[in-house]
């Protein structure tokens, strides 16, 4: 029974990241936790894993196990099994700013101009390497448990909403959300009053 863990220690993991999915997985922590029993302390270890596709799915899964590698494993595959579709803005950004709880923590995210890059610490920075955006900003505010801080930015995800998926909701034409569009331009300005 020993032998089984053995063989899908570090091949597996390989194969699972050059299959054809195409999905990029971070390990975001590991925890070592300990059981007292009657002959002393028997270790395990509790992995944090986040999965995607850098095209707008990501995924993340925790595992447990007494060796590491066993523990990454098991993360991975509930990742995987777990994923879900963010919209993300000309695919760089979040279309709005939204904030997500779990439990005791909360997290702010932000879109951010072309540029700007991942602002972003610890596990939320990996959550957003994984899913493919370019630009954000993030605060994490409360609980700095990484648990908390990936599961409260997947709460944030959850109500994220595209202009065409507020469109339909509505019934209406995405031209209709922002109403009529004003041109800045040349002929926009030289017609403006000027103050002087």
């Amino acid at each position: 029974m020993a032998r089984e863990p053995r063989e899908g220690r570090g091949g597996g993991r390989d194969r699972e990241r050059d299959g054809g999915d195409d999905l990029m997985d971070k390990l975001v922590t590991i925890n070592r936790v300990a059981k007292v029993v009657k002959g002393g302390r028997r270790f395990a270890f509790a992995a944090l894993v986040v999965v995607g596709d850098q095209k707008g799915r990501v995924g993340f899964g925790a595992g447990k196990a007494r060796e590491v590698p066993e523990a990454i494993r098991k993360a991975t595959e509930r990742a995987k099994r777990g994923m879900i579709r963010v919209p993300m803005k000309e695919g760089r950004t979040l279309h709005h700013d939204v904030q997500g709880r779990f439990g005791a923590g909360s997290v702010i995210l932000r879109s951010a101009s072309a540029g700007t890059g991942i602002i972003a610490g610890g596990p939320l920075r990996a959550v957003f390497e994984t899913l493919g955006m370019g630009d954000v900003v993030a605060k994490s505010l409360g609980s700095r448990n990484p648990h908390n801080m990936v599961k409260a930015a997947f709460a944030a995800f959850e109500s994220c909403a595209s202009p065409r998926l507020v469109a339909n909701r509505r019934g209406k034409k995405v031209a209709e959300l922002f109403g009529p569009r004003r041109d800045v331009g040349p002929v926009a300005e030289a017609e403006a009053p000027t103050n002087g």
